[in-house]
């Protein structure tokens, strides 16, 4: 989702509960709930093919590739993108299955795609379009899926923009004009520990010790109700052979939209703080199970998504994404591409005042007046992981594959994908 500029009006630090008495980890697990859809698929058993690793069938030690791509795969209305995706004549849907195709992800997280409950969406997505051949591109075959309620859409009964009104997308739990707009869905070709997933959907903001909530602008009914996550929260249990990576994805909500009390930027910062909490294994968090305590010690992990966070320019809170970059426990790839420096270059405007890298640009915003190109979208592993490889999936305009990503209005996304490559024991 676009972000748009403004003067950021406080400059907050990094909070991390690292201290005594606030880390425990989870209590066992429970089966999934209702409303969350996973499994297999359609008896497709593809390995990952490429130069980047193994099959999910292949020896011990294996080159695993995680990543991220916001799509845009969000419709206007319900059940417009089952329409979209029941054929194969949407081109934006072939168009994203393409990038896909190219850089033959083994996990893969899609940000902006609408939830559907029944999991119809996705199976259409891989049946139509990532199945079949893109422009001469491999099919690819995921075997493996997870998805669950997004919090967006979701009515909270209470007028959280404070315009005098209730109702509509602003004063739902997560921005959206229908519930499951801008969802989000894991794609794997190695097994998901169904039972072991963890969500966090209903995790209430307040219970987050040290939270950021503009409490002059809520008040104590509505922040009793508020939730952290705009969307959700989701630990998914990637089994790779003997061991287990914990996918952890988020889309936290766009630090704008919103007004003097920063409402946005402040959950932003949040969202982005539970995960660094999380990881180092925090006692207050809770799942939608009542499950409490954060990772167990020693686990291995990868955070992915639309983090919505420069570690440098644009408009969230300050050190908002540092609260992942900087934690003891992450590591950050650095992944590059030649097209991010070309059209920070070539397109000017807000980029020409920036100071962060454009070679780690994931996203093409508005350059005129702001925010420009930025550092949205993150694939962060834990140290024991061992890179082998990372990049953006974006082209330079000599590159014939620069088709896929353009510029406004985009063939399939304002983001670009990202990826690590992992050395899992």
């Amino acid at each position: 989702m676009t972000t748009l500029s403004r003067a950021r009006l406080i400059a907050l630090p990094s909070l991390l509960l690292l201290t005594s008495g606030l880390v425990a980890t989870a209590t066992p697990p429970a089966t999934a709930g209702p409303g969350h859809h996973g499994g297999h698929h359609g008896g497709h058993h593809g390995g990952p093919g490429g130069h980047h690793g193994g099959g999910p069938h292949g020896h011990a030690g294996r080159t695993v590739r995680f990543q991220t791509f916001n799509a845009s795969l969000n419709r206007a209305t319900a059940g417009e993108l089952v329409r979209d995706l029941s054929t194969r004549d949407d081109v934006q849907a072939a168009t994203v299955a393409e990038v896909v195709q190219r850089t033959r992800p083994d996990v893969l997280l899609l940000n902006e795609f609408d939830h559907v409950a029944d999991g119809s969406a996705v199976d259409l997505f891989r049946r139509n379009y990532l199945e079949v051949g893109q422009q001469g591109a491999r099919p690819i075959h995921y075997r493996y899926s997870y998805l669950a309620p997004s919090n967006t859409g979701v009515p909270s009964g209470f007028d959280l923009d404070g315009n005098g009104t209730v109702g509509g997308g602003n004063d739902a739990f997560g921005f959206g004009d229908f519930e499951g707009q801008y969802g989000m869905v894991v794609l794997s070709r190695y097994p998901i520990d169904q039972r072991r997933v963890r969500t966090f959907q209903e995790f209430r903001w307040q219970d987050m010790p040290g939270n950021l909530i503009p409490t002059d602008f809520y008040s104590p009914e509505e922040q009793a109700v508020l939730r952290l996550s705009s969307k959700s929260h989701w630990d998914v249990p990637i089994r790779i052979g003997g061991d287990t990576a914990h996918f952890l994805t988020s889309h936290p909500t766009p630090p704008t939209f919103d007004g003097p009390e920063d409402r946005n930027g402040r959950r932003n910062h949040d969202e982005i703080r539970f995960w660094a909490d999380y990881v180092s294994g925090a006692r207050y968090v809770y799942d939608d199970r009542g499950r409490r305590g954060g990772l167990a010690r020693g686990a291995s992990f990868v955070i992915a998504g639309d983090q919505n966070a420069d570690p440098l320019d644009g408009d969230s809170v300050a050190a908002a994404i540092d609260q992942l970059l900087d934690h003891r426990a992450v590591r950050d790839p650095l992944p590059t591409s030649a097209g991010g420096p070309e059209a920070a270059a070539r397109q000017g405007g807000a980029n020409t005042t920036h100071r962060g890298d454009p070679a780690l640009d994931t996203a093409d915003f508005s350059d005129s007046p702001a925010p420009g190109n930025l550092r949205a979208d993150y694939v962060l592993p834990s140290r024991d992981l061992r890179v082998r490889g990372a990049g953006v999936f974006w082209p330079t305009p000599s590159d014939p594959l620069s088709r896929l990503t353009g510029e406004y209005p985009f063939p399939s996304s304002d983001h670009r994908a990202v990826w690590v490559d992992l050395r899992v024991r």
